[in-house]
């Protein structure tokens, strides 16, 4: 299992590449960051500087999406970092929920991500793509660029998609049930779409906080310092229950029981610690979503992931404890979980 840190892109940016220096010294093998133009700096100059100072780290958004880009500058961006410093870069995409309704928009639909993923991975190679009639390619790659795709979902119609069309899966979670419904149905689309189910990469991302011990005090802590996550998955919840209904066969009611509290969102806490928006989320959602507690817990859980099929953990570290828990993965988890 490879291990990944997500990161928001707030100032000093010099802050971001630290942290991901730290994180490829204990192990960790991706470095991603939100994207979304409007609350954040923006990523793909900061990436620059992260590919240029670590070796082997790989870079990408978690996640972009095909609106507050063109797809033509999207795939430029990542191949242009790709001819400067290897193939070290992934494409997350998505609806883009923050960064469409902060500037006033609707989120993407899947069609648009459809068009935007073929795009960007055949220009990004150096091929031939169709933008709207125009047909163009990038005349400076080099043989052997690529740029996967990979995709986030939790509704039926995207999961599809994704195993049909993406190079990697990206979910938001780490329930282990949800974990296996969500990964049996991407890898049952790759297979019905004729593709070979494990070239569909899996990637789990969740807040991840290490305590000393599993005392009341301790997790009582850690899960105040990610409750803000049940909100912000209970964004992309709620447009699914809009879609689907709040008792559907469609959506599994473990993942939709829990927003019924919910009250509104305001974007300028979002996906921070200490979030109002997210009084809703109970304790047990953020132990399910969430991965909190004693070194030996993370382990645990972990390798229950691996064993459903996730071939990366991103560990989400907006909390008060970024340092420390890089550093207790690097000492503890990795080595535990991915002995390479």
């Amino acid at each position: 299992m490879d291990f990944g840190l997500v990161l928001q892109t707030d100032p000093p940016a010099s802050r971001v590449i630290d942290l991901m220096r730290r994180a490829e010294e204990n192990g960790f093998r991706y470095g991603w960051t939100f994207d979304s133009a409007v609350l954040w700096q923006e990523p793909f100059v900061i990436y620059s500087q992260i590919l240029a100072r670590t070796r082997h780290l790989t870079v990408g958004p978690m996640v972009t999406n095909p609106s507050t880009r063109t797809w033509e500058v999207t795939a430029s961006t990542f191949a242009t970092l790709n001819d400067m410093f290897g193939n070290r870069t992934v494409c997350g995409i998505g609806r883009g929920d923050s960064a469409m309704r902060v500037a006033g928009r609707k989120p993407n639909t899947l069609a648009r991500i459809s068009e935007a993923m073929k795009v960007i991975r055949a220009l990004g190679r150096g091929e031939e793509a169709d933008l709207s009639g125009t047909v163009v390619r990038f005349p400076w790659i080099r043989p052997g660029a690529e740029v996967p795709v990979w995709m986030a979902a939790y509704g039926p119609k995207a999961l599809k998609m994704t195993g049909e069309e993406a190079d990697g899966f990206i979910l938001q979670l780490s329930d282990l049930y949800l974990t296996e419904y969500m990964v049996k149905a991407v890898k049952d689309a790759a297979a019905a779409a004729g593709r070979d189910p494990a070239e569909v990469r899996i990637c789990v991302a969740a807040p991840a906080y290490v305590t000393d011990d599993d005392s009341p005090a301790a997790l009582a802590h850690a899960r105040d310092q990610c409750r803000w996550f049940g909100g912000m998955v209970g964004n992309h919840v709620a447009d699914l229950v809009a879609r689907y209904g709040e008792h559907s066969a469609a959506v599994p009611e473990a993942l939709t029981d829990y927003i019924k509290a919910r009250q509104g969102y305001d974007y300028a806490h979002h996906g921070r610690s200490g979030n109002p928006d997210t009084e809703f989320v109970p304790d047990e959602i953020v132990d399910r979503f969430c991965v909190v507690g004693p070194a030996e817990r993370h382990i645990e859980k972990l390798n229950a992931l691996r064993d459903l099929g996730v071939d990366q953990f991103a560990l989400y570290a907006m909390h008060d404890a970024r340092e420390a828990v890089i550093d207790a993965y690097g000492r503890e988890v990795i080595p535990a979980v991915d002995p390479r």
